[in-house]
């Protein structure tokens, strides 16, 4: 396991842990505003505000926080990074495939994938309902303005999108203050309440949260999937640790996060067993009336950022999957130069916008969303966790009884919030199961599509020296300059150097074969980014090396590392142009999607960001 992140960091650690405050802890952070409420009087099932009750509640909420991300993603899950990077592929890259049967591997790659297309899915509710709870306060605050909450919302929304591209850290630095104004303004609304009605805090107890179970039977345990509210930043926040590190993210959960939700909890408790028809917005009934429109905005403000732990996730996964080859290439830009994880993609953040910006004008409320929100994050757990389990075996090498035991836990706790989840699919919870399912046909369509062009781009290739040996037997003229061709087979002779030999029937005095390699690990040590291989005739095999969270800059690399000089080189690419037709490959709407995605995925040379002008394409057309 290679060093963390977060130690290669630039910043000190306080400074990081306010990014952090400011990117992860926002959904997490933002809960309040509506679980308490919905655990009570969530879809499909209704509780009487009752000290009972209440305490069930409370209790069911202390102990989801502890143990889902106290416990499961700050001690243990998020141990298993990939040089300090998270996430459901992540996890997935770190299970050894050596001596393993091809089975198992494909339905781990299966799992990870669909771990993270329903990210995706879910997702995409987090900013709608986080902002929507907050906007929604002006029924308390200013009751004539609550008709707008939608329209108001859009345009918030619309604006947070917009200045993704200034990148996580001004953001997060921005953002990080009134997160630490915003928890604490949850610890000392909850401490009021509770210093006047101290029993609430009995529910640290578990036994309240099983006797609410036993008394409330079925009903009891519908309201575990409105529970779930309170940690469904948990995968969010195992994603997002590539930004900041691990020890930032820890350092503001314990020191600050958990204590503010625990006090605003608790409050809430108090306040609804001294006056349960405060049920109605038991949060912003917390506050005393003349707060109530600064409390509004300082939890429209908490909202916006409840956002960013989803925006900038999304942002790390699609660059996991697009550099695992999971999806296509697309422009992905580096907001800072010091910190080497944060990134910004243009095309996903705009996708997230029109599908918040949907959910909000569709679903108009966050009752509707709650009832919508949480399926497809809990699956993803439950994924996690049986990744995990195989990552604790067979890479830190546990011993049965103590990866079962801890998996297990893990597993009974995600899959009874899973089971507790399913009755929402028909009242909205199908929208992330459709979106997962759509993402994961992209992803899986675009593996297989690659796959299916390199296995017939390949047949009857040649290896380099045996096609260097046949060439000079005839020997071509040689040209001043240096031919760069890019080829993803290290070892064979690239097409395009082939292509360009038999049409013009010479070769530059220097040949580079480049071979660009994605490891699996996030960032490549600069002392193992190339590696060459001297071949006769000027001929010289290289290889770059990248992480799967790094950008190919090859037009640099080589400058530094092989003595290329830009000005007088040429690119030599391969460019496939695929034709669907019914030869044997996958089903026919598959093959039209791969068409698409190839279509428009960025191009080469833009991605591997080579001079424009000094790049010659050579297409071959290859059938589906």
């Amino acid at each position: 396991m290679a060093h963390a992140v977060a130690e290669e960091h630039s910043s000190p650690l306080p400074l990081l842990a306010l990014g952090a405050l400011g990117v992860v802890y926002g959904d997490i952070g933002t809960s309040p505003l509506y679980a308490m409420r919905e655990s009570f009087e969530g879809s499909g099932h209704e509780l009487q505000v009752v000290p009972d009750n209440v305490l069930g509640i409370l209790s069911l909420i202390v102990w989801s926080l502890i143990i889902v991300i106290s416990i499961k993603y700050l001690v243990f899950v998020m141990k298993a990074e990939n040089d300090g990077e998270g996430g459901v592929l992540v996890l997935t890259s770190l299970i050894p495939t050596r001596e393993q049967p091809s089975r198992r591997r494909r339905t781990m790659i299966l799992l990870g994938l669909f771990g993270t297309a329903l990210l995706y899915g879910d997702g995409m509710i987090t900013p709608a309902i986080s902002v929507l709870a907050a906007v929604e306060g002006t029924e308390v605050a200013v009751p004539a303005l609550a008709q707008y909450a939608v329209p108001i919302s859009v345009v918030i929304l619309i604006l947070l999108f917009s200045v993704q591209s200034r990148g996580t850290t001004s953001v997060g630095r921005t953002f990080g203050p009134i997160m630490v104004l915003w928890f604490s303004t949850l610890g000392l609304l909850g401490l009021v309440q509770i210093v006047q009605h101290p029993e609430v805090l009995m529910a640290v107890n578990p036994l309240y949260g099983a006797r609410f179970f036993l008394e409330n039977g079925m009903t009891g345990f519908l309201a575990l999937g409105s529970v779930f509210l309170v940690v469904t930043g948990g995968e969010a926040l195992y994603a997002d640790m590539g930004h900041f590190g691990r020890k930032p993210i820890a350092v503001g959960w314990f020191s600050l996060v958990l204590p503010g939700l625990l006090l605003n909890y608790f409050g809430q408790g108090a306040l609804l067993i001294a006056r349960p028809e405060t049920i109605d917005n038991p949060f912003y009934r917390l506050a005393p009336a003349w707060a109530s429109i600064p409390l509004m905005i300082l939890a429209t403000a908490a909202t916006v950022i409840a956002s960013q732990a989803l925006i900038s996730g999304a942002f790390s996964l699609t660059m996991q999957a697009a550099q695992f080859g999971y999806l296509p290439r697309m422009k992905v830009v580096h907001t800072s130069a010091a910190e080497r994880g944060q990134i910004y993609v243009p095309m996903v953040n705009w996708a997230l916008m029109v599908a918040c910006v949907g959910l909000v004008i569709g679903f108009r409320s966050s009752t509707a969303l709650a009832a919508a929100y949480g399926v497809a994050v809990t699956l993803t757990m439950v994924i996690t966790t049986l990744l995990y389990y195989l990552v604790v075996r067979d890479r830190f090498e546990w011993p049965l009884w103590k990866a079962a035991g801890l998996c297990g836990f893990f597993l009974v706790v995600d899959l009874a919030f899973f089971g507790a989840n399913i009755p929402k699919i028909p009242h909205g919870g199908w929208f992330p199961l459709v979106v997962g399912g759509i993402v994961f046909a992209v992803l899986t369509t675009w593996f297989t599509g690659r796959n299916i062009v390199r296995d017939r781009t390949e047949r009857g290739r040649t290896p380099l020296d045996e096609f260097l040996q046949e060439v000079w037997e005839e020997p071509p003229a040689r040209v001043e300059g240096t031919a760069v061709y890019l080829y993803g087979v290290s070892g064979m002779a690239p097409p395009p150097m082939i292509y360009n030999l038999r049409s013009n029937h010479v070769f530059h005095e220097r040949v580079l074969a480049v071979n660009v390699v994605t490891d699996r690990v996030p960032r490549v040590r600069p002392k193992n980014r190339v590696r060459t291989e001297e071949h006769p005739h000027g001929v010289i095999q290289v290889e770059l090396h990248y992480g799967f969270m790094e950008q190919p800059v090859v037009g640099e690399d080589l400058a530094r590392h092989c003595d290329v000089d830009p000005r007088e080189t040429t690119y030599f690419l391969g460019r496939e142009s695929v034709v669907v037709t019914e030869r044997e490959g996958m089903v026919s709407w598959r093959e039209h999607l791969f068409a698409f995605l190839r279509r428009n995925a960025t191009g080469a040379a833009a991605y591997f960001e080579l001079p424009t002008d000094r790049v010659m394409e050579i297409s071959t057309q290859v059938e589906l």
